[in-house]
């Protein structure tokens, strides 16, 4: 029988954290080993671990998998969360990418200097309610069905709610014009597995704080800021 999937990563959000949700979603129980030290990082490295020396990294079934896509897309198939056929396949990638885009300005907004982070936040709300939420909100619209792809729970559903709730973190009231967005995120996080991941205690992780920041930058060696859009 194989064992729990090993997580290796920082004890934070960052690109590990969607791992986390999907794994979760599927009712996946999970380990996880913190990075805090340069040494640790290092080791990883000089084991072989890391194939484009990066993380995150996940030992699951056997392999050690690293590219977070790569990653995403097993479990997904594994668990019965990447559709039916080819192509409801190919309108999940096409959702989860769209929701990538987004979450990509919201994870650098920790490692922004102070000066530009009400700048970054402002431009995170307006991508978010301008570009990307309308576009679910229509499909919602349009097919009048509980879930983004062949009425059926996936992974795309998954990642819509985590960048929902992301950005819920920069304006509470961010889906007042989005009234299929917000009966979504009801029902999404209502189902059994979800529901246990938002509760307290769970393996979710919190806003990034400047801990975390630090603790990237030290172990990645960062020595230089990141810029506003």
């Amino acid at each position: 029988m194989a064992g729990k999937p090993k997580l290796y990563y920082f004890d934070g959000r960052g690109k590990m954290e969607s791992i986390r949700w999907l794994l979760a979603a599927a009712g996946v129980e999970f380990e996880e080993e913190f990075l805090e030290t340069r040494e640790q990082y290092e080791k990883l490295l000089q084991g072989g671990s890391l194939m484009f020396q990066q993380v995150p990294m996940v030992e699951i079934d056997g392999m050690k998998m690293v590219q977070t896509r790569a990653i995403l897309n097993y479990i997904a198939a594994k668990h019965n969360l990447y559709g039916k056929d080819l192509k409801e396949r190919a309108l999940i990638d096409m959702y989860v990418g769209g929701t990538d885009d987004l979450m990509g300005f919201i994870m650098m907004f920790p490692f922004l200097p102070a000066e530009d982070k009400e700048k970054q936040r402002a431009f995170i709300v307006q991508k978010a309610t301008s570009r990307y939420f309308p576009a679910y909100e229509k499909v919602l619209k349009d097919h009048g069905q509980d879930f983004l792809v062949g009425n059926n729970f996936s992974w795309a559903d998954v990642h819509l709610l985590e960048a929902i709730l992301m950005v819920e973190e920069k304006k509470s009231d961010v889906l007042s014009g989005f009234p299929h967005l917000q009966a979504f995120k009801a029902r999404i996080s209502s189902i059994p597995t979800i529901k246990k991941f938002l509760e307290p205690g769970s393996q979710r992780k919190p806003v990034p704080d400047d801990k975390y920041v630090e603790t990237v930058r030290r172990v990645l060696r960062m020595y230089y800021d990141i810029k506003a859009n």
